[in-house]
């Protein structure tokens, strides 16, 4: 239960630093005076600083440990959560949500590193799943939460209440994590050795499979969260009570999924439950492709039409994150960090590539949001029918 905890603290700061101020976004751009593209750089520069400096932090946790990579983290995540509340202009808010990312990336690579440390592939899947579920409730509260503080309090607020979130996760890493990489299980910090691992697990196919399935699930969850709070509350008309109520729906709607991932991987294993997941997936992202182009200049066009169709993508959501990050750090126990590091990175290259196509085509409309969900399910039904099929087998198994 401690384990799950801990596990769920660290990789909640990925939601509470997305979600939470995502209905305060459109506020925040007004008050800053700044265009659409802006806003959206404070979301993609922190997935990408997020993305590369994993590629550090793996590496440095496989040489000195878990614990001093999560508390240096988590220190500097604190810091930079607070520089971001207070920043006086639209520019220093990026600069500190850049820095944010980077020090994220500390603790959400720290977590999937440690599922690997502590577990067998499959298993992992399952405790994997376990976390995800808490990663799920905190979600679901984050939207309301950030929806209220910033109706009460302004934007502000709900940077400061991500700050709290993480010296919060800070305290438990401190008092109740404890080492899981033992001295004589840690990697030389060699270039070399660096390079040759690198090389070996970009090369390794089950890798390949499961980072193409988490990319590509991924980038559905980014393009409805980079889009949302615009199309929900500008385009759409909902409240940001109403929106933040809705984000959390859908959050339910993944824990839903990970459930079902544990009693699916009992009964069916990886592979077969993977591609059961990859038919939700594409059948949530054609129905709100269909339903959107049949009648989003109607009236009657309204949220339950991309709600309705987004909730199926989420249950594949919840089955295919824990599955495929573990499966692609399942084949390197003696570089469980570099691996998960290598698998975080390729997914927010992805979202921040995605973010910069979205900030240049959004046009007041739904298509954006809709066509970007659409192409993501294909990419992970194809994934899952193929690649997972072919390579998706661990040695565990």
């Amino acid at each position: 239960a401690l384990t799950v905890l801990l596990l769920s603290l660290l990789l909640g700061l990925q939601p509470i630093t997305t979600d939470l101020y995502l209905p305060a976004l459109p506020a925040l751009t007004e008050g800053f005076g700044a265009p659409m593209s802006q806003a959206q750089l404070t979301l993609t520069a922190l997935l990408l600083s997020f993305g590369i400096s994993q590629l550090l932090w793996g590496p440095l946790s496989d040489r000195f440990g878990r614990r001093p990579i999560l508390l240096w983290g988590l220190v500097a995540y604190v810091a930079a959560s607070v520089g971001s509340a207070l920043a006086p202009s639209m520019e220093l808010l990026i600069v500190w949500r850049t820095v944010q990312g980077a020090a994220m990336g500390a603790g959400v690579m720290g977590a999937r590193a440690v599922v690997r440390d502590l577990y067998q592939p499959v298993e992992g899947a399952r405790m994997m799943s376990r976390a995800l579920t808490g990663l799920g409730v905190i979600a679901c509260g984050s939207a309301p939460l950030g929806g209220l503080l910033s109706d009460l309090f302004g934007w502000r607020a709900t940077l400061l209440a991500v700050a709290g979130f993480g010296a919060a996760a800070l305290a438990m890493i401190a008092l109740r994590f404890e080492e899981t990489v033992p001295p004589t299980g840690r990697q030389a910090l060699h270039p070399a050795t660096l390079a040759r691992n690198w090389v070996l697990i970009l090369r390794h196919p089950t890798f390949l499979a499961f980072s193409a399935l988490t990319i590509a699930s991924y980038g559905g969850l980014f393009t409805f969260l980079a889009t949302s709070s615009f199309v929900f509350i500008k385009v759409l008309g909902l409240s940001k009570t109403q929106y933040g109520l809705l984000m959390c729906s859908m959050s339910a709607s993944y824990i839903v999924g990970t459930f079902m991932c544990r009693r699916l991987l009992v009964r069916y294993g990886v592979r077969r439950t993977v591609a059961l997941a990859g038919g939700l997936s594409l059948a949530g992202g054609t129905l709100m492709a269909v339903l959107a182009l049949l009648g989003s200049s109607s009236p009657w066009y309204g949220a339950w039409a991309i709600v309705g169709p987004y909730y199926l993508f989420m249950l594949g959501h919840g089955v295919h994150q824990p599955c495929g990050q573990s499966g692609a750090v399942g084949p390197f126990p003696q570089a469980a960090g570099t691996a998960s590091a290598l698998n975080g990175f390729l997914m927010m290259i992805a979202a921040f590539f995605m973010g910069g196509w979205l900030g240049t085509h959004m046009d007041g409309t739904v298509f954006p949001m809709v066509y970007g969900v659409w192409f993501w399910s294909a990419l992970i039904a194809l994934s899952a029918w193929t690649l997972v099929q072919k390579h998706g087998q661990t040695p565990a198994h």
